[in-house]
């Protein structure tokens, strides 16, 4: 049914309960005593708020003015007339991350648009300028120019996180602009397939704290009103809340942010491998390890410079595995989305313990990490 429709249906049946209750107002209900004078009622004293609910309503309205609502439109071409449209793409939400007026907010909110404005929680709306976005950990950022922009949101930490913790989602669920919802840290270090499908989002937040379509890129934050995590997806057969939501770590943020600011893009360390999936599932079923093959490791490399060695080729075309990745600073690593993850973890010039079977032994390779690029 139109929503139309289901207004003007809604305003009759009340319009309709209205006339009969006048009616019914007049006819007393049989047994009813009926008074010439009505009588009030004495309102109750509410009394101090708990020093929870305090708290709680403290924290919002320290955090609302650094919480936006995002909206995007993309341009289509009209298949009859050929002119070119700009429609309402979606919407979603984001935080001010620095004094610039840099905000961030998920990928999925920005990908596909050509334009987006972002509104203050005082009613002022700029237009945004897209300033990086990493679709492997649902990042972007967006910059906004104007005066009196409000202050950045607190950071805090999610390394030392608890689950049981309080945590408080702001965001603008279906366009409900500006809405708190609370729960607690429900499970932590999950790890979900990125945007781009090719690699993991690690570390990543669990919580019952309702997180509908609308609050994604929007602030999870500790009971200190500190920002812990960006609310990213949900996990829900209906597309609707259904009590597991996940946010991507501050500590995540916090090393990916910075880049995109700068040089508009995430350059991920790596080792300077090269891999296939194809072969590494030969290799791993033949040697019965769960880790990733190393096809080639070139001379020149981090790789390469480590003394990885890659899979070779014998005179009667029989191939020789190489080095087989199984652990990165003692973390096992079982496939190469997981291996991307890992090295996600550190920065570019780090050095970092790979744990490689090599001939059936098992040896530590100590390798710096190079630039992706």
């Amino acid at each position: 049914m139109p929503s139309s429709q289901r207004t003007a249906f809604w305003l009759l049946g009340t319009a309709t309960a209205i006339t009969m209750a006048v009616v019914l107002s007049k006819v007393p209900w049989p047994g009813a005593v009926v008074s010439g004078q009505g009588t009030s009622r004495t309102v109750t004293p509410r009394g101090e708020l708990s020093p929870d609910e305090r708290a709680t309503v403290e924290l919002f309205d320290r955090a609302k003015a650094s919480v936006v609502y995002i909206s995007t439109r993309q341009r289509v071409v009209d298949p009859w007339t050929r002119n070119v449209l700009s429609v309402p793409q979606g919407t979603g939400s984001g935080f001010i991350w620095d004094e610039r007026g840099h905000v961030v907010t998920n990928f999925h909110v920005v990908a596909g648009a050509s334009e987006a404005r972002v509104r203050l929680s005082d009613g002022r709306e700029f237009p945004a300028t897209l300033v990086g976005t990493s679709p492997a950990h649902d990042l972007a950022v967006v910059r906004i120019d104007g005066p009196n922009r409000p202050a950045p949101v607190p950071i805090g930490t999610s390394g030392d996180l608890r689950v049981g913790q309080k945590v408080f989602a702001i965001g603008n669920p279906f366009g409900l602009d500006w809405t708190l919802t609370t729960g607690i840290v429900s499970a932590l270090d999950r790890s979900l397939p990125a945007a781009d499908g090719r690699s993991l989002i690690e570390h990543l937040i669990q919580t019952d704290a309702a997180i509908n379509p609308g609050n994604s890129g929007g602030p999870l934050l500790d009971s200190a009103g500190r920002l812990i995590g960006v609310n990213t997806m949900i996990f829900s057969p209906s597309g609707a809340y259904a009590g597991i939501g996940f946010a991507v770590p501050i500590d995540t943020v916090g090393r990916v942010v910075p880049q995109l600011v700068s040089q508009g893009k995430y350059v991920r360390p790596a080792l300077g491998v090269e891999v296939d999936e194809d072969v590494n599932r030969a290799v791993i079923s033949q040697l019965r390890v769960q880790g990733v093959a190393v096809l080639r490791a070139s001379p020149g490399t981090a790789a390469g410079s480590a003394g990885l060695r890659g899979a070779t080729v014998g005179p009667d075309g029989r191939v020789t595995p190489g080095d087989v990745i199984v652990a990165v600073n003692g973390q096992p690593v079982e496939s190469v989305p997981r291996l991307l993850s890992r090295l996600d973890d550190f920065r570019v010039g780090e050095t970092v313990r790979l744990t490689v079977v090599r001939e059936n032994r098992r040896v530590e390779v100590p390798v710096t990490l190079q630039s992706s690029q």
